[in-house]
């Protein structure tokens, strides 16, 4: 299938190229129009562009939108839902510490990248990276993970 979105990705839309590659269309291709482009290409599915069914709602991220469109239920995503939130749309209240981390990266990777194909083949591996660690701090224990028993 073909997707579509705005030049110049960042956080949220190299999340959700991520999250459409891993859990939803595996053999997805990607284009990229200037932002404000009208009409958007007839043959492919659009994403984090106002106005369209995978976008911003509620207050919340496209990340977050395609979970729920998409039925994905899986913890790790959740988590990560919020991780993208805290670091693409302003919050009142700041509980996920790695969230402008995460946005100073994918920052960064588009400002090294030729494209912004290559920025969401780069940010991939950050996607990756951080749903392995999430995943594996969801299966720790709080000694594990140096909680209140790891210090009794």
């Amino acid at each position: 299938m073909k997707w579509v979105t705005w030049q110049n990705v960042a956080v949220d839309r190299m999340g959700c190229a991520w999250l459409i590659r891993r859990f939803i269309d595996p053999m997805a291709e990607f284009s990229f129009v200037p932002a404000g482009t009208r009409p958007l290409p007839d043959d492919a599915e659009p994403f984090d562009i106002p106005g369209v069914r995978l976008s911003h709602r509620r207050g919340h991220c496209t990340f977050h939108t395609m979970l729920r469109e998409y039925d994905l239920k899986d913890p790790v995503l959740q988590r990560l839902a919020r991780v993208v939130d805290e670091a693409d749309v302003v919050q009142e209240v700041a509980v996920e510490p790695v969230a402008p981390g995460l946005d100073l990266i994918c920052r960064g990777i588009r400002q090294i990248s030729a494209d912004d194909l290559s920025a969401i083949e780069h940010g991939a591996l950050v996607y990756d990276a951080l749903y392995a660690q999430l995943d594996r701090d969801g299966q720790e224990s709080p000694a594990q993970k140096g909680g209140p028993s790891a210090r009794e």
